[in-house]
């Protein structure tokens, strides 16, 4: 009978390991969902910590943050299993804000982002995640890996001689429990095995309460105390846009990636209005804002194999309980531990397929060029947001320039009862990049007085072509000759009536 249920249980397809109700019947499964949201909870407290002070605040605000979040966007989030939280990145764009004006104009300006999540979610901006390629996203998860493992670093720096043997013990239970067994997630262990080191040995290494003060109450309404002028809404709009294209655009990016690890689909329209409630609710309660985090999302999905939403509802209240009321023992966490089990995530999170000597032979050089764009200036810059939009635009520019070359042109010359007749046919997709040199292929001076340009396999795609087949017609009305353009389709054919002499060309 035992024996049958396990095969049951294997036999579950992917879409049916995100039920909530389905984990909630197997007590397997939701002792994966608790301990996965128990290890997530327990790397979130110093990212939580570390987030506050880049973003100028008490750490309590992140916190508070991280648990709003996280309980919030697990009910109301697209993309079960994944984890939402106070994020650097979201810390970066606030920074300046709490710098000059003060915690009251951050909470006032989370709010406003949670609004324009919301707006945003609903008039569809998840559809443009269609429009990233492959290379930005493998760039994107790659730039992450990295940034993981180098705000690791920090923490090997300077620090008493021991920390290395005990990171070096995390690293090998990290990576070697999960082969001997994956009944207990191999994080956990190593966080609980390193502490009763420390303890037991009376060890003098770094903590997680060397970070910074928990909090040992409870979140209270929080209303900030700024005035509802255009002034207000003039200093903080600035930031909350930013705040929620940035949390958009990290959060729905980590929810491709989980659905792409997990096999599943997830709704982007859903993920994105929830993370904007999810972000009122947290300036509600004075929290600083946050969205996905793909280094906890990571440990949740890869590490710990949780799937649901139970992990994501668990890794927000068990983050209140450690911190208010077991603050005193979780203070006790040796820092080697958490960074132990984030060099982990990194090694985890890098698609090391993506670089393989092998990858790099087959795949064209514009690719590679736009992953290593995305890559480098994600890395150089610490964000996530102008990463990935520099590497779009890199995709774009290297893609037009690819189709470009695409379109061709033929010419001859025939014989009829007219007189001699130059015909060029033309071949491809005309838009601004193919057609800048459409102009150049003709044969102006030598050419007779009749001209045909057949358009039968090739399309207009914008005005930039309509202005040089303008120019065209006008260069060859210059020699005393005259051009019928034949073979166009009909949504060519109305675009030219529509735009044709009105652009300026010959001017």
């Amino acid at each position: 009978m035992a024996t049958s249920t396990a095969t049951g249980a294997l036999a579950l397809t992917p879409e049916q390991l995100k039920s909530v109700r389905g984990a909630l019947a197997s007590p397997r499964r939701l002792k994966t969902e608790v301990l996965g949201g128990l290890v997530v909870a327990l790397a979130l407290i110093p990212e939580a910590i570390a987030f506050s002070i880049i973003a100028g605040v008490d750490p309590r605000v992140g916190l508070f943050a991280s648990f709003t979040m996280a309980v919030t966007v697990a009910f109301v989030g697209g993309r079960p299993a994944m984890i939402s939280a106070a994020t650097g990145a979201v810390a970066l764009v606030t920074a300046p804000l709490v710098k000059s004006h003060g915690l009251d104009y951050l909470v006032a300006a989370v709010i406003l982002a949670g609004i324009f999540q919301i707006v945003l979610g609903l008039s569809g901006v998840a559809r443009l995640m269609r429009f990233i390629p492959r290379p930005v996203m493998v760039g994107f998860v790659n730039a992450l890996a990295i940034l993981i493992f180098m705000t690791q670093v920090p923490e090997l720096i300077g620090v008493p001689w021991l920390v290395y043997p005990l990171t070096a013990l995390g690293l090998l239970i990290v990576f070697g429990l999960p082969r001997l067994t994956r009944a207990v997630p191999a994080p956990l262990v190593a966080i609980v095995a390193l502490t009763l080191i420390t303890v037991s040995a009376a060890v003098e290494v770094p903590t997680v309460g060397d970070k910074g003060a928990l909090p040992d109450s409870l979140p209270t309404l929080f209303v900030p105390n700024v005035p509802f002028t255009p002034e207000t809404l003039q200093v903080i709009f600035p930031f909350a846009l930013a705040m929620a294209f940035v949390g958009l655009l990290e959060s729905l990016m980590t929810a491709k990636l989980v659905d792409d690890i997990t096999d599943t689909r997830s709704s982007k329209t859903r993920e994105a209005w929830g993370q904007g409630v999810a972000n009122i609710v947290t300036g509600i309660f004075g929290g600083m804002g946050g969205c996905a985090m793909i280094g906890q999302t990571m440990i949740n999905v890869k590490a710990s194999g949780a799937r649901t939403r139970i992990s994501t509802l668990l890794a927000g209240v068990f983050l209140l309980i450690l911190v208010v009321a077991l603050g005193d023992l979780v203070s006790l966490i040796p820092m080697a531990a958490l960074v132990a089990v984030m060099i982990f995530v990194s090694v985890a999170t890098f698609n090391w397929h993506s670089i393989r000597p092998a990858t790099l032979k087959a795949l064209p050089k514009s690719e590679t060029a736009v992953m290593a764009a995305t890559v480098a200036v994600t890395v150089a810059t610490h964000n996530l947001a102008i990463g990935v939009g520099v590497g779009v635009n890199v995709a774009m520019v290297l893609f037009a320039r690819r189709v470009a070359h695409f379109v061709t042109v033929e010419r001859s010359v025939t014989q009829d009862d007219g007189g001699p007749l130059a015909t060029y046919r033309v071949d491809g997709e005309l838009f601004f990049a193919s057609s800048n040199d459409l102009y150049t292929q003709f044969e102006y001076a030598l050419d007779p007085e009749r001209v045909v340009i057949d358009m039968r396999d090739s399309h207009l795609w914008d005005a930039s072509t309509i202005a040089a087949l303008d120019a065209i017609t006008e260069k060859y009305r210059q020699h005393g000759k005259h051009v019928d353009i034949v073979g166009l389709n009909e949504a060519s054919i109305l675009m030219r009536q529509r735009l044709a002499g009105k652009l300026g060309a010959g001017h």
